[in-house]
Order: C-alpha cells, then sequence, then structure tokens
C-alpha cells in the first residue's frame, strides 16, 4: 500500500483534482481489474479507449484516476489526475508501487526479430547450472523464481512486469533474463526497468502491421540500448548493427561469424544432432559443443557467451553450461518416432526465420525437404507473398495452410502467400499444394515423407492453439505430427 501523494511525485501531473492523501492497494489500466482502493490509469488504445470504462473503475472501487484527457468527474473520495501521456505514467507509477524491483536484481534484456527466445534460454540455462537462481519472461513461459506461468505476450504490461519482477526479488532472483518485444519498446512498457544488459539479435522484416515502417521497427528496438546503464552484446554481422551501436549508452560487446567481432564462432560444423565451431573471445580460445544445430543458433550462443562473459563469469564456466544445454520448445525441435525421416517443428513466423530453418534444414537432409506453413491473420500482410517464395524456393515440396487465421479467411491469407509462389513459376501439385486445415496438411506431408527427408512443419512452434473467428481451439503442431507418425506406422 502506497499514499497517492508518494505516486504523484513520480509522474509529472498537469493537473490534480482532490485528495491526494489516500491509501492506494493496487494499480490497474483495466477496470474489470479494480478493486476497492486502486488507481485506474486510463489509456488510450488502439481498439478502446480506457477513458470509457472510468465509470466502471470507480464503481468497482477506484479511489484514484490518471487521465489524459479532460474528464468532467467531481465525486467526492476519488481524486483526478491528469497528465501528458498515460502509458508512460503507468510505467513510473507502477515502478514507484513495487518500490523499483529491477533495481535488486541483474535484469538481461534480449530484443530483435528472431532468436530472443532461444537466447533467453540459453543464458538462464548457464546461470541456473552455474548455481544462480534466475527468473525468466518471455514467448513461451515467465518463471517468476519458483512459480511459472504461461505467457500471454511476450513482454507483460508494465504494471503486470513491476509486480512480476518484485515476486522474483522476494523470492531471492539474482537475476533475470527477458524478451524484450518491439511492442514493449513503442508502448513504453519497459520504460522504467532498469537493464543491466541489452543483447540484439537481429531484425529483419516483422509486425510492420504495428510499425509504419522498417525504420520505425528499428527506431523501436533501438529504445532498448538507451535505458540500459550495462554493457549492450551486439550482433555485428546485422545490417544494423551499426544503429544499433550508435543508440548505446554504455559499453558494447560484439559477437559474430563474417565480421570482426570481439566474440567470433570459427570452424563451424552443423550437424543434425548438434553444432560445433572454435569460439575466439580476446585472445582466448575455446571449442564449442552445442546440443541443439542449426547456424542461426551459433549466433544465439555466441549472443549468450557474450552477455555471461560480460558479467564476469569465465568462459570455460560458460562453455561447460551451455553444451549441457537442450532444445528449445518449439525452437528446431525434432519429433523422433524412429520413423527413418526427419520431422522439425519450428516458430519461424517471419521471412528471414523462416530462411534461417530451411538453410539449416538442407544441410542436414540427403532427400527432400517438405515444408508445411501458412501465416497468421489480423498481422503483417506483407510478408505473406515473401514467405510463400521462401517456401516454395528453398523447400522441394511445399504444403501451404492455415496458421491462426484469427479474424481472417484462410483463403485469403493463402491467396496472399501464392502471390509470391507465382513469382517463381512453381507449378500447383508438382512444387506445391494447398491444404487448408493445418492438421490434414501435417498429416500429409508426413504421409508423402520417404527416408532420409525432411519434413519441416514451421510457424506455431511452442503454442498449443489456433485462433479461428475468435475461437482458441486447443492445436499443436507437435502433437498432431506425433499422432500422424504413429497412424502412418499403422497402415
Amino acid at each position: 500500500m502506497v499514499k497517492l501523494q508518494d505516486l504523484v511525485k513520480v509522474i509529472d501531473a498537469k493537473e490534480v483534482r482532490g485528495d491526494l492523501d489516500l491509501n492506494i492497494k493496487g494499480i490497474s489500466y483495466d477496470s474489470r481489474e479494480v478493486s476497492e482502493g486502486y488507481l485506474f490509469v486510463a489509456i488510450k488504445g488502439f481498439k478502446e479507449d480506457g477513458h470509457q470504462f472510468i465509470d466502471d473503475a470507480i464503481k468497482k472501487g477506484a479511489n484514484g484516476i490518471i487521465v489524459e484527457k479532460d474528464i468532467d468527474i467531481n465525486i467526492k473520495g476519488v481524486s483526478i489526475i491528469k497528465v501528458d501521456n498515460s502509458r508512460q505514467a503507468l510505467s513510473k507509477l507502477a515502478a514507484k508501487f513495487y518500490d523499483y524491483p529491477s533495481r535488486d536484481m541483474t535484469i538481461i534484456g534480449v530484443t530483435g526479430t528472431n532468436g530472443k527466445t532461444t537466447t533467453t534460454y540459453l543464458i538462464e540455462s548457464v546461470l541456473k547450472a552455474l548455481g544462480n537462481q534466475t527468473g525468466l519472461i518471455g514467448t513461451i513461459k515467465n518463471k517468476l523464481g519458483s512459480q511459472e506461468e504461461i505467457a500471454s505476450r511476450t513482454t507483460p504490461e508494465s504494471v503486470e512486469l513491476q509486480e512480476m519482477f518484485r515476486k522474483m526479488s522476494d523470492d531471492g532472483v539474482k537475476y533475470v533474463i527477458m524478451e524484450v518485444s518491439s511492442h514493449a519498446l513503442e508502448l513504453d512498457r519497459v520504460l522504467d526497468v532498469e537493464f543491466d544488459r541489452q543483447i540484439f539479435t537481429n531484425l529483419s522484416q516483422d509486425h510492420l502491421d504495428f510499425h509504419q515502417s522498417f525504420d520505425d521497427y528499428l527506431k523501436a528496438k533501438a529504445k532498448l540500448f538507451g535505458l540500459g546503464k550495462g554493457r549492450s552484446i551486439i550482433n555485428i554481422d546485422d545490417e544494423v548493427s551499426n544503429d544499433i551501436i550508435s543508440a548505446a549508452q554504455a559499453g558494447v560487446l560484439t559477437y559474430g561469424i563474417s565480421g570482426e567481432a570481439d566474440l567470433k564462432a570459427e570452424k563451424i560444423d552443423v550437424t543434425p544432432k548438434g553444432v560445433f565451431y572454435k569460439l575466439k573471445a580476446e585472445g582466448q580460445e575455446l571449442d564449442i559443443k552445442l546440443k541443439i544445430t542449426g547456424r542461426f543458433n551459433v549466433y544465439n550462443s555466441l549472443a549468450a557467451i557474450g552477455t555471461l562473459y560480460s558479467l564476469g563469469f569465465s568462459l570455460n564456466d560458460i562453455k561447460e553450461g551451455l553444451e549441457e544445454t537442450k532444445g528449445v520448445p518449439g525452437r528446431f525441435q525434432l519429433i523422433d518416432r524412429g520413423q527413418d525421416f526427419g520431422v522439425i517443428v519450428d516458430y519461424a513466423h517471419t521471412p528471414d526465420g523462416m530462411e534461417n530453418v530451411l538453410h539449416t534444414v538442407k544441410e542436414i537432409t540427403k532427400g527432400r525437404k517438405i515444408v508445411i506453413f501458412g501465416c497468421g491473420g489480423d498481422r503483417d500482410k506483407t510478408k505473406r507473398p515473401i514467405m510463400g517464395k521462401v517456401g516454395v524456393t528453398l523447400g522441394d515440396f511445399a504444403i501451404i495452410t492455415s496458421d491462426n487465421p484469427r479474424s481472417e479467411e484462410p483463403l485469403d491469407i493463402i491467396e496472399d502467400i501464392l502471390e509470391g509462389v507465382k513469382e517463381v513459376d512453381k507449378v500447383e501439385g508438382k512444387d506445391y499444394m494447398v491444404i487448408e486445415n493445418r492438421k490434414s496438411a501435417i498429416e500429409k506431408g508426413i504421409k508423402m515423407a520417404k527416408k532420409d527427408d525432411t519434413v519441416v512443419i514451421i510457424g506455431k512452434g511452442h503454442e498449443t492453439y489456433q485462433i479461428i473467428k475468435g475461437n482458441v481451439l486447443d492445436f499443436d503442431d507437435r502433437e498432431v505430427a506425433k499422432e500422424a507418425l504413429v497412424n502412418r506406422g499403422e497402415e
């Protein structure tokens, strides 16, 4: 519980109406979550405006309201505070309410288009192996010390985030590794998180349904590197690395494969069971043997090594922990039921991510590459034809299907994908086919596979649902693939 007058001190209040000597028991931007003695922050969202729900919040017991519009409310016991930006105010209020918990821990933020989840998992795995209490926030799950919960978004809203940090700190967590999305940076969710390390993985086209342009997307990502007080760990091989380096406020440690980097991987050998390389780091050399495969995982592991090394851990300790790390759910995950061909499930949902996966599959596959993919609805439409082109160009046979159509018609999304397929003059039935039903598409791909082929199921990875016309339906690519393999063996 915090006095409203103490909370108001951390924001730039333009107008205050009412008593500030009030006890605030909680903060919420969702009127449905408000309880007696809460401070309600009215945010103008993309679909709904929180100012429309002020009356609901007051009925549920809110005694303080933060607004950025002129509101004609005069109710005894309810104080109104006007600010220029409610989102920024929410971040500052949340950090103050939970007593700045990020200051008590080492916060590691990871941003980029691809590789965020794997990089966070690698860092957390090594830290745990070295005996450290860790917290994890990201796409798959949130680990709050001894508690775990399924993640609803990559980076939570600021008030949920600060509450998570408080729980972690109280539970003895020393290191928090978190994915930081471009949405979170643009919407000020992490404005008052005190980052100790910031990692940049890469940047390619994504989320252009939200950001106005690729340049805006880049600027959103770069914001993370102006928030941190510690070193930035940057992939120097990426085309926009100089922009990220320019945004960094503290020291920079670079990693890469092709460019001149502080940490560099050489003599890379990608196999179906893992990847091997020689690490060169500031005059030291080590052989690294990962139990996860793919050239992209060389980059992810370098990001992890650079971060941990910059925090004072020895390369030998990092190597030992890293080499014990197993795969991340839904990230190049092998589905093995004793079949004589490969089945891989991966979360790749961008053209660049898809290319990385399919290039790796090519390196480890003797037979055909059968690619099953679609594109999500209500998201960046411009990447659909690009992914269509990638799928039929890098795959030997493609099955184009549905992938979380949300409010859109699945066949409309597929038509967008086919625009890219037409660019490379592929023939339906010979080079690709369309099967709208995702379960049927996976079954078909597995049924047509022969010895030494690889079936790659792309787009959903760890997800356990499909969203169709507002309905959330149980669906897990991994389980569908396992069932299809069993049924295939019984034929």
